[in-house]
């Protein structure tokens, strides 16, 4: 059974046990009698029940060698799982969150595959049981990863560069100027929990280097351009922030580059600047006025020195004098709220926050998190993180449509449907919706482009707005064009791809690799005329494929409705379409809407997905088992708040993670 370590509910509702200790103290004559005492009184079964290890060894591996050890144990190890590794209980409790997904997949029936032998109701029961009573470590809660507590080290990233999303987002909020200088530069990379937020893969080259150069004069250009009469009105207000607003009348010349150096940089620096700081960016000011130049043209090099400082292309978080944990300082909080959320600076109200230590009060981040979701710049999380974790990058280059096939897709409609994403979810957090309309809403966004490929009367212009759907089949993440975009083929629908999307980007399910030279051509004696749900079919009566296409196959099946651009059908090469399906689980449905209700029976197992994903984007790594403490946090207090999407944001900014770091010496 593959597995990721990704949550999966339980379905039989066991209570929790948390051990204290993993090792037993010496217990005194009168413990013994006392606990002897309360066994009489609440019979002997309790005395009979063995301990976590007995358990594990006596009944659950027995289990394991009976239905799982054939496929994933030391001979064959599919997936890369095997389980006959794991001798005690210590050893599940080492990969705590890989055995949460085996004993998931067990209780969804997804494992063992059918073509082999099920586990009897009563054996299932016991493994869920014995998992959920295991200890749950909470002092976990308050600890970072490092070498000594993790055999592979995953929680450990050096200050990391910024992104180019957040490159431009900093140089529009330095100067007021939204100019996109990043689209010259080499992509951002992807890593951690598949985000460009990912410190390991921020890399800087002599090329990226050579950009930022180029870039700080083309944005000094735009800034000085302001100067001029022909300039833009956004051109004179960016030379006013820049420059003259900081030269008072009567200033002399070099206080005034002070002024002007000094207020840059401590915005671009995000945190106070120290005067030494700003004499040393001044030392490349005062030659050029000696020189006899004007002062403007001097004032360029300590302003181009500034927008190529480490200080400000990096997101630097110093280290201390001793080794171990220690908390952020406010600045430093200031500025991972403002990256998390903006993908941006601090701003004016964030940094006054900072400067009166004011972010070491977790009720006062819990309102600055809520201040900046509803700000425009919080628009930075459907640009940046949706459309990263719903796949939606790819769409219009990787992910195209054939221009034959598909002649309707053109460069208005793919702006349109990105657009629909990141302004569903922007108006999602902005007001605090329910996190589970992102499986079911009742509306979307549209432009009269898009309403028109939608087949939604009554919307015109080329402006996106919120728009009442007539039905539940488009609304929410499945009904949106652009998913269907990426989740198939350039001339047709994929409902392997489809299915497979559903299990891994909403509910966090890993799908292995098919099969080497694994192809639907293979399907026994398919034909050109049958349709492409028989040939799956077929394609699943190999023993070999069947076990994930019996997952993937009938959540596609569900979203044949919408063909390769999204737009609705009822039929497909002049044959109806059959859009039912049928889980391991059991669970049956027809078409998109039911799917959807599908998804929300498993409404935990997708907000616990989003939390993981939402806390990679947000910490700039992978996730370890100390961070499962965060997400068991935040799923809980979105159940608490009616899956409110806010609390979710709250829960991450005041977590231990987020607010601590680990320091190597």
């Amino acid at each position: 059974m593959e597995t990721n370590g990704r949550d999966a509910p339980s379905r039989y509702g066991a209570t929790r046990a948390r051990s204290r200790s993993t090792t037993r103290p010496t217990r005194s004559w009168k413990t013994v009698l006392l606990a002897a005492a309360a066994t009489a009184f609440l019979g002997v079964r309790a005395a009979a029940e063995p301990g976590p290890d007995a358990t594990y060894e006596e009944k659950v591996q027995p289990i394991l060698e009976r239905h799982c050890y054939a496929c994933h144990g030391k001979e064959k190890h599919k997936a890369d799982l095997d389980l006959t590794r794991f001798k005690t209980t210590a050893d599940v409790l080492h990969e705590h969150a890989l055995w949460k997904t085996v004993v998931g997949r067990i209780n969804l029936h997804e494992m063992p595959p059918k073509s082999k032998p099920q586990l009897a109701h009563g054996d299932m029961e016991l493994v869920d049981r014995w998992f959920n009573g295991l200890p749950k470590g909470k002092s976990d809660c308050n600890e970072l990863a490092n070498d000594e507590n993790l055999r592979w080290y995953r929680g450990f990233v050096l200050g990391r560069r910024i992104t180019h999303s957040e490159y431009d987002n900093s140089i529009r909020d330095l100067t007021g100027l939204d100019l996109k200088p990043s689209r010259a530069f080499p992509d951002d990379g992807s890593g951690g929990e598949g985000f460009h937020t990912a410190g390991n893969s921020l890399y800087t080259s002599t090329i990226l280097i050579e950009r930022y150069l180029e870039s700080a004069d083309r944005v000094l250009d735009a800034v000085f351009r302001g100067r001029e009469p022909d300039a833009s009105p956004a051109e004179r207000e960016a030379f006013h922030r820049v420059v003259s607003a900081q030269r008072a009348e009567g200033m002399e010349p070099r206080e005034a580059a002070r002024k002007c150096v000094g207020e840059l940089a401590r915005r671009a620096f995000r945190r106070p600047v120290r005067p030494e700081e700003v004499e040393r960016l001044l030392t490349l000011y005062d030659p050029v006025i000696a020189r006899g130049a004007a002062y403007e043209e001097a004032l360029r090099q300590p302003l181009r020195a500034v927008l190529v400082s480490p200080h400000f292309l990096f997101l630097p978080e110093p280290e201390p004098e001793a080794a171990g944990v220690y908390r952020l300082d406010d600045f430093q909080i200031a500025t991972r709220l403002a990256s998390f959320i903006w993908s941006s600076l601090p701003d004016a109200e964030l940094s006054s926050r900072a400067e009166q230590g004011g972010l070491r009060d977790a009720e006062t981040i819990r309102g600055e998190v809520r201040r900046m979701l509803r700000d425009p710049k919080a628009r930075a999380l459907g640009e940046d993180f949706a459309l990263a974790w719903l796949e939606l990058e790819p769409l219009g280059s990787t992910a195209r449509p054939d221009p034959q096939r598909f002649p309707e897709f053109d460069a208005s409609l793919e702006r349109a449907l990105r657009e629909e994403a990141v302004q569903f979810f922007h108006d999602l957090i902005a007001n605090d919706r329910s996190l589970l309309e992102l499986i079911d809403s009742k509306y979307t966004f549209l432009n009269e482009r898009l309403a028109r490929h939608y087949g939604v009367p009554g919307v015109e212009g080329v402006e996106m707005r919120r728009v009442e759907l007539p039905d539940r089949n488009r609304g929410g993440v499945l009904g949106m064009g652009a998913v269907q975009v990426v989740t198939s083929f350039p001339t047709r629908t994929s409902p392997v791809l489809r299915g497979k999307w559903v299990l891994e980007t909403l509910l966090g399910s890993r799908v292995p690799p098919p099969p080497q030279a694994a192809s639907l051509a293979e399907a026994g004696a398919a034909t050109a005329e049958q349709t492409l749900r028989q040939r799956l079919e077929l394609h699943r009566t190999q023993p070999e494929c069947a076990t994930c296409h019996d997952r993937m196959d009938p959540l596609g099946f569900g979203l044949e409705n919408f063909d390769a651009v999204g737009k609705w059908r009822t039929s497909d090469g002049g044959q109806p379409l059959d859009v039912h399906g049928k889980l391991p689980s059991g669970e049956d449905f027809s078409g998109a809407a039911e799917l959807k209700q599908v998804l929300l029976a498993r409404k935990d197992e997708f907000a616990a997905h989003f939390v993981r994903k939402l806390l990679g984007y947000a910490l700039g790594r992978d996730l370890n088992r100390f961070d499962e403490c965060v997400v068991d946090d935040a799923v809980k207090a979105l159940r608490d708040a009616d899956y409110r999407c806010g609390v979710v944001f709250e829960a991450i900014a005041v977590s231990f993670p987020f607010q601590n770091r680990h320091a190597k010496k």
